[in-house]
């Protein structure tokens, strides 16, 4: 796949200069800094020494009030209290969190998610039903509810109140419910509008941990879980959101739940955790159970208070993560051959697939692997209880929940927000949702949304990369959406020493001017830029052939010693 190189714009000199003799640090640091919001030595403390003193209060979230009172009247009448939340790693965390949090002093306190196959996403009929029939007088919906408003009605006319903590994209009309807890109301002047749905369950914690004169320290211990569901749901990583991720990792590699250390263990993950680890090797985990079976098998998880019970149960969360790899790579290779058997599709601006047999549970993941391929707006759709259900994924800057608006008529139902979505249709709906689709899709798109950038904070030269450059950077950490990694350009370079590892990986010096990098580079599924086709001859990073990459800095720590890496993202040969 071909990616555009794009260079961050070039901040102010003037700030450029203040900000670096503010902070001590050299004008490239400054510029990436100034991209990222930073422009002052109060900024930049903030940034790189964040506190959770700088938390917004939660009662400046509309509704928030009347939340921490319903729960309160709960308390105080003796009320069973249902903690309900979507079954992916977002909704998870969000019920672990919260039904965690009350449980350590309030009995009368359950949790509950909605089965994939047999309820579908957000509050189902069945899910009220069970609250009203087991005597639960107080739902608090988690990861889900700002558009469930029949269910909401039925749950008001069964006896049932309803507290929605969601953050998704409301709808018109908000639901009758007791409160409506969503920082993207129109009417609501939370002053961040991206916390995740776990990070909405923290607000309200905190809300009724002030309320009811609790130390805030004991909010701590749910920060892991907060991160976990940042990290997954892909939110930005910014304002909030950095604040909670940056103390919820430091929870993570320190004192994590049994249950996330379980995981952590499971998965081999011993030091250093960082976002991307909890996005490839936590978050998959977590959400395996929700695809293929159950999610609570998750929740459970995460609410384990023995680390050998959690064990226990991350053992059999791994084994259906395993299976859930299977499906996934033989649902992407027959998805991959559909595209490819109908040729005139290549030319389309949108990819919408359907067979009634793929597995409802990993759809949302071969959406992204089509897009990694096609890199193009994405519907991947299956048969479910009769109806077409599917998972939509969208590029940089093009917001697929308004396109999938557009075709509202022809659906039975959707929710989500620019770069992800979910829906549901009639089976014979699909070939004209199809059209209609692409239709949207090609009026709205410019080209180049259709090409995959990377975006480049500057240029260095060989000898500027040295630990004392990297350990700034590493402070700039977590990073995400919204604090991408940074990565840079070096230019007019050679290789030297190029290795292929198991036919798909690079292993390279490259060389500047005659000087030869300290940091060794590293290019992920780029064998064929240094291959023949028989991938028995190096070849294209041979002869001194001149080239230009882009990459990340990265620590290698091996046997005790460390150094310093560079892992390509793209090579461009003159």
């Amino acid at each position: 796949m071909e990616y555009v190189w794009k260079q961050k714009p070039k901040g102010d000199q003037l700030i450029i200069d203040q900000l670096s003799k503010a902070i001590n640090v050299n004008p490239i640091l400054s510029n990436m800094l100034i991209n990222r919001g930073v422009e002052s030595f109060s900024e930049a403390k903030n940034y790189f020494r964040p506190s959770l003193t700088q938390l917004h209060d939660p009662f400046l979230m509309k509704d928030m009030a009347e939340a921490v009172n319903r729960i309160q009247q709960a308390i105080a009448n003796e009320q069973k209290i249902l903690v309900y939340g979507d079954y992916d790693v977002d909704g998870t965390t969000a019920v672990a969190l919260m039904f965690g949090f009350l449980r350590t002093f309030y009995p009368l306190v359950d949790f509950y998610i909605p089965d994939r196959y047999k309820e579908g996403y957000g509050i189902s009929e069945n899910g009220v039903r069970f609250a009203a029939d087991q005597d639960f007088k107080l739902v608090i919906a988690l990861d889900c509810g700002i558009k469930a408003i029949e269910k909401v009605d039925l749950a008001k006319r069964l006896g049932v109140d309803f507290i929605i903590c969601d953050h998704h994209t409301p709808g018109e009309q908000l639901p009758d419910a007791v409160a409506v807890l969503d920082a993207k109301r129109k009417d609501c002047d939370y002053p961040y509008k991206e916390l995740s749905g776990a990070g909405v369950g923290f607000k309200l914690i905190q809300a009724l941990a002030s309320k009811r004169g609790m130390d805030n320290a004991i909010l701590d211990a749910y920060l892991d879980l907060v991160a976990v569901s940042i990290a997954a749901d892909i939110v930005p990583i910014t304002g909030e959101n950095r604040i909670l991720a940056y103390y919820g990792l430091d929870r993570i590699n320190n004192t994590p739940c049994p249950g996330l250390k379980a995981l952590m263990l499971s998965s081999k993950l011993e030091k250093d955790i960082g976002i991307s680890d909890v996005v490839f090797k936590i978050g998959p985990r977590i959400n395996a159970s929700g695809r293929l079976e159950h999610a609570k098998a998750s929740v459970e998880l995460l609410i384990s208070t023995d680390l050998e019970a959690a064990m226990e149960r991350a053992k059999v969360v791994d084994e259906v993560n395993a299976t859930r790899r299977n499906f996934d790579e033989n649902i992407t290779k027959e998805a991959f051959e559909m595209i490819a058997a109908q040729e005139e599709s290549l030319d389309w601006n949108s990819t919408v697939l359907f067979k009634d047999d793929w597995h409802k549970g990993v759809i949302g993941i071969v959406a992204s692997r089509c897009i990694e391929k096609y890199y193009r707006p994405t519907i991947i759709l299956t048969e479910s209880n009769g109806k077409a259900t599917g998972s939509a994924r969208s590029v940089v800057d093009f917001n697929i929940y308004e396109a999938i608006e557009e075709c509202a008529e022809l659906l039975d139902q959707f929710g989500g927000h620019m770069y992800a979505a979910g829906l549901t249709l009639s089976v014979e709906n699909v070939p004209a949702f199809q059209e209609k689709f692409e239709a949207v899709v090609k009026r709205r798109i410019k080209a180049m949304h259709l090409r995959p950038v990377i975006e480049v904070d500057d240029e260095l030269l060989l000898d500027q990369i040295n630990y004392k450059f990297y350990n700034i950077l590493r402070q700039m950490a977590p990073f995400g959406p919204g604090n991408p990694e940074p990565v840079f350009r070096i230019s007019n370079v050679y290789a030297e020493d190029v290795i292929v590892l198991k036919d798909k990986h690079l292993r390279f010096k490259i060389v500047q001017d005659g000087q030869v990098t300290t940091p060794v580079c590293l290019g992920f599924g780029m064998a064929d830029r240094a291959k023949d086709p028989d991938l028995t001859t190096v070849n294209m990073l041979q002869g001194k052939m001149r080239f230009d990459i882009v990459a990340e800095m990265r620590e290698n720590v091996f046997r005790d010693k460390s150094s310093l890496q560079l892992y390509v993202k793209d090579i461009k040969f003159d």
